[in-house]
């Protein structure tokens, strides 16, 4: 069996321990972390966020003892600079147009060609990267996996509010986020030969400079054996970054393995494959979506109950199993969108939901004091 290993990068929001709000301060936590976090920390477009980084892992039991080590010392460096981090996709109330954008030429450069889009886009995400045999057999994997996004998404959906404003959205980063071009499920590739015409048209035009550009949901990684999640919004839990991760890793093990025995199944149009993205971004693990061999809309849980079905058979070979089952936990509990809500119904505080977020990111981090 191929092993499917996992890179996790987690976008966390920089906040001021008194007000609530986002804060620009992204070099004071590298600063005081590059003793031990140096490999593991980089900047990001907004100075309020810091993205940390696991490096290739074997399994996922690697990828939580890493994340665990590296949130550890992330949470104590910004202790130490009267800082906070947090989970979510979006903070629940700071405003874009008074964050800082960080000033590297890669920044200015997009804010160069894409303005208020790109000083706008003040969200966070989770992206993870899963071992592939081949680019070849990375593009058919892609192919398949456009149509479970929406289901893996539905889990992570963690960012209701935006500039203070209850969107009616579980995630309204993804809102945010389709403003930019090259984004949301990406079209269908008969070919890896196909992808790469693709890729070479817009570099030859100078619409793209290279392929990182492309901010797809879902990508085979141009330049590392990876295919690279980035649908899901950044959780606050550990334990629900590590159940994505595992869900992640099994459907592309699955997957594999059909092609391996040359079976597969019907793919489905974007335009199909969109509908239900928008009702996971909507309503999350309360939406119905489409399942479109029965033409009929299904609730979520069954929805998901058929996805753990359909990787089951490879969930022991990898051996994730509690992993993939904290997707119960997370049904059970609500996504971190319904938590954030349920917290605002009980306060009516959107400071109150900042300190939520923030203890729930801290969540078996930190010791008690």
């Amino acid at each position: 069996m191929h092993k499917f290993t996992i890179g996790i990068e987690e976008e966390y929001q920089i906040i001021d321990k008194d007000t609530r709000d986002l804060v620009s301060h992204v070099s004071k936590i590298i600063e005081g972390g590059k003793a031990v976090l140096s490999e593991n920390l980089k900047h990001e477009m907004h100075e309020s966020m810091i993205e940390m980084e696991t490096g290739i892992c074997g399994n996922i039991k690697e990828a939580r003892a890493e994340l665990t080590m590296l949130r550890k010392h992330l949470i104590k460096t910004a202790h130490d600079q009267n800082l906070r981090v947090s989970g979510g996709g979006t903070h629940p109330f700071s405003n874009w147009e008074t964050n800082s954008i960080t000033q590297g030429e890669r920044y200015i450069k997009i804010v160069d060609d894409m303005g208020d889009v790109a000083r706008g886009n003040l969200i966070f995400g989770l992206h993870v990267h899963i071992g592939i045999p081949s680019r070849e057999e990375g593009v058919k994997i892609q192919n398949v996996m456009r149509y479970f996004l929406p289901h893996v998404f539905a889990l992570s959906t963690n960012s209701p509010f935006w500039v203070g404003r209850n969107t009616g959205f579980k995630s309204y980063r993804q809102q945010v986020f389709v403003k930019f071009p090259r984004t949301g499920i990406p079209s269908y590739f008969s070919s890896v030969g196909e992808f790469d015409d693709y890729v070479n048209l817009l570099v030859k035009t100078g619409t793209i400079d290279n392929a990182k550009k492309i901010w797809w949901d879902l990508r085979v990684h141009p330049f590392y054996p990876t295919i690279e999640f980035r649908i899901c919004d950044m959780p606050m839990r550990l334990d629900e970054t590590v159940c994505l991760a595992a869900i992640m890793q099994c459907l592309v093990a699955k997957i594999h393995k059909l092609h391996k025995q040359n079976l597969s199944f019907r793919s489905y149009r974007r335009l199909l494959l969109q509908e239900n993205k928008w009702r996971a971004a909507k309503d999350g693990i309360n939406s119905h979506l489409i399942d479109f061999g029965k033409e009929e809309s299904v609730p979520y849980k069954d929805l998901l109950k058929e996805l753990l079905d359909f990787i089951d058979d490879v969930v022991d070979e990898l051996d994730c199993r509690d992993e993939v089952n904290y997707a119960w936990t997370i049904m059970e509990r609500g996504t971190g969108a319904d938590r954030q809500l349920q917290v605002l119904k009980e306060t009516g505080d959107l400071k109150a939901v900042v300190d939520y977020m923030i203890s729930e990111t801290e969540y078996g981090m930190v010791p008690e004091s």
